[in-house]
C-alpha cells in the first residue's frame, strides 16, 4: 500500500520509505506512523531490512545463567531480512481481513493482562485472566482504551504470529537470527535499554510492579518507532514487547538455537518457545531482561499483554 509523498519546506519531495523514516526513531512523529509500510503487503521486503551475513558471540557471561554461551567460538549468520519493526495492530489487521484468521486469545475467550497494583503485592499477582481480552482489546472488553495502528499486535501466541508469518510466506527469526540482528554490528555486547544515560527503549522505570515513573513517556506499550533504531537500522529490539523465535526453550543454551529445521517436524511436543528482547514490565528491580542476550520461555499458546513479534525471509 502506497503512502502520499511528503512534502516540507522548500516542497522537498520524499519517497515513501523515507517518509516512513521520517515518522520513526521520533518519539514525537511514532504516534503518526500508520502502521503500515509503503507497499506491503504486495512488495515481499516491504518494511524489513536485509542484514549482512557475520558471526556473533551469542549470550551473556553478564546475565543469567540460561544466558551463558554454549561454544566460545562466534556462530555464523547467513544474510536475511527481518522487518524494521515489530509487526503492528495495522498489518495484523490486514492479515484478519484477508484470511479470517481467529487468534488463540479469540478462541479462549481471554487473555492475560497485567494489571498495575498501587502497593507492592506477591510474585504474578499483577497478571489477571481477563474476558473477551485480544490483540483488537488488549485491555478487556471494559477498558475504553484503543490500540493505535501503529502500536505492536499483542496478546499474540506462537501459533498466531507463525500463521501471519506463513500467510506472508516469511518465518519467524530462530533465536541466533534475532540476537545477531538485536546487537547490529556489536556483536560482543549485551544491548541494554540505555546509551549515555539516555533512555533508548520502552522499559518499566521505577519500583516494579507498582511504581512507573514513566521517564521514557510510556506506561503501557509505545508504537512502534518511537526510538532511534539500532546500528542495522531496527526498531525496539529492546523493550515495548517481548518477541517469540521458532527456538523452542530448553532451558540454557544449545546447539539447535540457530538451526530453522530442527523440531520442524514435529511441533506437537513442544509446549514453550523462546521470546527475546524483554517489553515494557521489564525493570532494573525486577527481570532486567531488556538485553540483547536476554531469553525466557513462553507457553505457546499463552497470549499474553506484554508480547509480540516480528518476522525474517531468508535468501
Amino acid at each position: 500500500m502506497l503512502l502520499p509523498l511528503l512534502f516540507i519546506s522548500g516542497c522537498q519531495k520524499h519517497t515513501p520509505n523515507e517518509q516512513m523514516a521520517l515518522n520513526l526513531g521520533d518519539i514525537s512523529k511514532c504516534s503518526d506512523y500508520s502502521g503500515l509500510p509503503p507497499d506491503w503487503p504486495e512488495n515481499n521486503t516491504a518494511g524489513k531490512i536485509q542484514l549482512p551475513a557475520g558471526q556473533i558471540q551469542l549470550g551473556s557471561t553478564q546475565g543469567y545463567d540460561d544466558e551463558k554461551p554454549f561454544k566460545q567460538e562466534p556462530s555464523s549468520v547467513k544474510s536475511f531480512w527481518i522487518d524494521a519493526t515489530e509487526v503492528t495492530n495495522a498489518q495484523f489487521a490486514e492479515f484478519t481481513q484477508q484470511t479470517g484468521y481467529i487468534t488463540d486469545a479469540e478462541k479462549q475467550g481471554g487473555a492475560a493482562v497485567f494489571v498495575q497494583p498501587t502497593t507492592p503485592v506477591e510474585e504474578m499477582q499483577w497478571w489477571t485472566f481477563k474476558q473477551g481480552a485480544n490483540w483488537k482489546q488488549p485491555w478487556g472488553t471494559n477498558s475504553n482504551r484503543s490500540p493505535l495502528p501503529s502500536e505492536p499486535a499483542r496478546l499474540i501466541t506462537w501459533n498466531d504470529a507463525y500463521a501471519y508469518a506463513h500467510w506472508l510466506g516469511h518465518d519467524l527469526p530462530t533465536e541466533l537470527e534475532w540476537e545477531y540482528a538485536a546487537k547490529g554490528f556489536q556483536q560482543l555486547s549485551d544491548i541494554g535499554p540505555t546509551h549515555q544515560g539516555h533512555i533508548t527503549a520502552n522499559y518499566w522505570q521505577g519500583e516494579f510492579p507498582y511504581q512507573n515513573t514513566q521517564q521514557d513517556g510510556f506506561d503501557d506499550v509505545a508504537p512502534v518507532g518511537c526510538f532511534k533504531a539500532n546500528p542495522f537500522g531496527l526498531y525496539d529490539m529492546i523493550g515495548n514487547v517481548w518477541e517469540w523465535t521458532q527456538t523452542p526453550y530448553t532451558g540454557p543454551r544449545d546447539h539447535h538455537m540457530g538451526d530453522p529445521s530442527v523440531y520442524r517436524q514435529d511441533l506437537n511436543y513442544i509446549l514453550q518457545y523462546t521470546i527475546k528482547g524483554g517489553s515494557y514490565l521489564c525493570a532494573s528491580n525486577y527481570c532486567a531482561r531488556y538485553r540483547a542476550a536476554a531469553r525466557h520461555p513462553q507457553e505457546l499458546d499463552l497470549a499474553t499483554s506484554h508480547v509480540g513479534f516480528r518476522t525474517v525471509k531468508r535468501n
